[in-house]
């Protein structure tokens, strides 16, 4: 390529809405954002998707790979010679799946291009085109993780993570992180305070991964992360901002706590505004979010400022990217769902912006104000990238010669402290207080620490729908050793008894331990904590013909993918517990060595008492 730098384009699109109506969306979507690359004019474009193929996933992937054709057979696209796709869509599996989708186009007139191998931990060239779809874990040219269940226990299993691809670009080195960070699950949890519950869980998803990005054995290179933030505004200050001077109602609805309202109304006793677990409606909604561009609003935009000193962004000159109509007819409306706020970023790191020719064309806009593209409207960056920049570095050091040292560019990242709250409901009847401390956050966590109530509500026993045979062997064999409530409740009563005539040592809920033989496990714990076992299992589809999936949160419609069983277990000294797929067997309840020890020193002693009184009536 005769010029220095290569002009690029980075969008983020959230495009599981558009698989709701895929017949008509599909197209609609592609045009504008062909339009939007005509108009713009780039030789490299990295398109970053999250929740590809909606959440009706075993219906919807067919038309993912209609929605890729549609891209690569276009007219605008026809000079782009090189392309890599990298498609996560193996939704059977819980543990890997993200639904995340990164799409690069290298245009004829780039000819030195190499992708990284994150493999053998060298760059390889980049010719022709090639899609990676369906089960991508053993492709080598990216790198995806899901942020971990253990490490964020207080959310229940969902499909957010990052995918990552590295690149050389004309001599010139940089990461593309694709990201979906947690979303706000309910207005009222969220304006009980700033930074929120989910505020918190959205950082410390970021911490972890930036961390990652640092620490890890590839070296550090400048990085554009680019994808759907989930970043809110401070809703509490916001509420406050728009109900100055009102009066405040709160409709209390105790049989169902999703239909508790709070009304603010004017002197007129005109209603303003409406807030629900699901709805903020403004009585002038879209004029005060979106015409015009509401610069008042962006004042309250503050989760980015916490990794000022790691990452940096142009100036926000656009209207919120979300919660958008997804009605062809009301492109440019909210939803009253949720107060607007830009989910959607392209953040880069401060080397990253080192890469940028400033003094050429930088664009940073949203993308389709006047057409429908579903609940989030893409947001893009277009810059001219300079070439043969080599890898820019934040420092001459190795990362672990630094940390935990306070270089600027290697400082440990300030540890967050998280309540856990469940994010599907607000159950608690007390409003607006809602905070749960749990030190559970500050130690190693284990799969028996999560079982214990409260500290994981609706997220105990959260695995894949569809495991594979050693997965659900390992499973069973770790579950050998379940017993009922019944039966449990009346070892513990025995276990009392006993207690009265010899000491006993409890072991503690947080460091539970598990003893057993011959595959068959009884669990010692705290004798107030014995809870109500309640099975988790995924809603499915009605269709006898439909796989069992694993439904995802969409981002408008944070709807629930587990239910429980609360069917009482069989009374009897047996627990029925799930085997392979269908099968079920019967575990007998098995007595710890302790009881057994209890056992025989009360038999030995009835039977010397015994043997007194005989010898006493056999002297008489």
């Amino acid at each position: 390529m005769g010029s220095s730098s290569i002009p690029a384009l980075l969008v983020t699109a959230n495009v599981g809405s558009i698989f709701e109506e895929p017949s008509e969306m599909l197209k609609i979507w592609t045009q504008e954002f062909l339009s939007t690359v005509a108009k713009l004019d780039p030789k490299f474009i990295a398109l970053h998707c999250q929740e590809v193929g909606g959440k009706n996933y075993e219906n919807s992937m067919k038309h993912v790979e209609h929605f890729v054709k549609l891209l690569m057979s276009s007219n605008e696209l026809r000079l782009f010679d090189k392309t890599r796709v990298f498609l996560d869509e193996d939704y059977s599996s819980a543990e890997n799946f993200t639904a995340l989708g990164n799409l690069y186009f290298i245009h004829e007139s780039i000819e030195n291009v190499l992708i990284w191998d994150f493999n053998d931990s060298k760059f390889v060239p980049v010719q022709g085109k090639e899609i990676n779809s369906g089960n991508i874990e053993a492709v080598v040219t990216k790198e995806k993780a899901k942020f971990p269940q253990d490490f964020f226990p207080e959310c229940k299993w969902s499909r957010k993570g990052f995918l990552r691809t590295r690149w050389s670009l004309s001599g010139t080195v940089l990461d593309l992180i694709n990201i979906h960070l947690f979303h706000d699950a309910s207005n009222f949890i969220a304006m009980e305070a700033y930074p929120s519950v989910y505020c918190k869980n959205r950082r410390r998803a970021l911490e972890h991964t930036l961390q990652r990005f640092h620490n890890d054995r590839y070296g550090k290179a400048p990085y554009f992360v680019f994808g759907d933030f989930n970043f809110r505004t401070d809703t509490e200050s916001v509420i406050k901002k728009l109900t100055e001077g009102l009066s405040t109602t709160r409709l209390q609805n105790n049989k169902n706590n999703d239909h508790t309202k709070l009304q603010y109304a004017n002197d007129e006793s005109e209603l303003v505004l409406t807030v629900g677990k699901k709805e903020f409606n403004h009585l002038d909604h879209q004029k005060v979010f979106l015409t015009p561009s509401p610069t008042w609003l962006k004042s309250f935009d503050k989760e980015l400022e916490a990794f000022e000193k790691y990452l940096t962004e142009y100036p926000i000159t656009f209207p919120p990217s979300y919660p958008f109509e997804e009605k062809i007819s009301h492109a440019r409306s909210y939803m009253q769902t949720r107060c607007p706020a830009w989910c959607d970023r392209v953040l880069l790191s401060h080397t990253a912006k080192q890469l940028v020719k400033e003094d050429e064309r930088v664009e940073y806009g949203l993308m389709g104000l006047d057409t429908c593209m579903g609940d989030h409207k893409p947001v893009y960056l277009r810059l001219e990238l300079k070439g043969n920049s080599g890898t820019v570095k934040c420092c001459d050091h190795s990362p672990y010669e630094c940390l935990p040292a306070t270089c600027q560019c290697c400082q440990t990242f300030a540890s967050v402290t998280i309540n856990v709250v469940d994010m599907s409901d607000y159950s608690n009847k007390s409003f607006p207080s809602v905070t749960i401390d749990s030190k559970l956050l500050h130690e190693p966590i284990t799969r028996d620490m999560l079982s214990h109530d409260p500290y994981t509500p609706e997220s105990v026993e959260s695995r894949s729908p569809l495991p594979d045979e050693k997965h659900s062997k390992d499973e069973t064999r770790s579950r050998r050793g379940s017993v009922s409530p019944t039966q449990l409740k009346s070892r513990l009563e025995y276990i009392l008894k006993l207690e009265r005539k010899f000491p006993m040592t409890r072991s503690v809920s947080e460091n539970v331990e598990i003893r057993g033989s011959n595959e068959n496990f009884f669990r010692n714990r705290a004798m107030s904590e014995v809870t109500k076992i309640r099975r988790i299992r995924l809603i499915s589809t009605t269709s006898t013909n439909s796989v069992q999936r694993f439904q995802s949160h969409h981002s408008s419609s944070d709807e629930d993918w587990f239910e429980y069983d609360d069917n009482e277990t069989d009374s009897k000294s047996s627990v029925q517990i799930e085997g392979d797929l269908d099968e079920k067997k019967s575990v007998e309840f098995i007595e710890t060595d302790e009881v057994n020890d209890f056992k025989k020193k009360n038999k030995f002693k009835d039977d010397r008492k015994r043997q007194k009184k005989l010898n006493c009536c056999c002297v008489m």
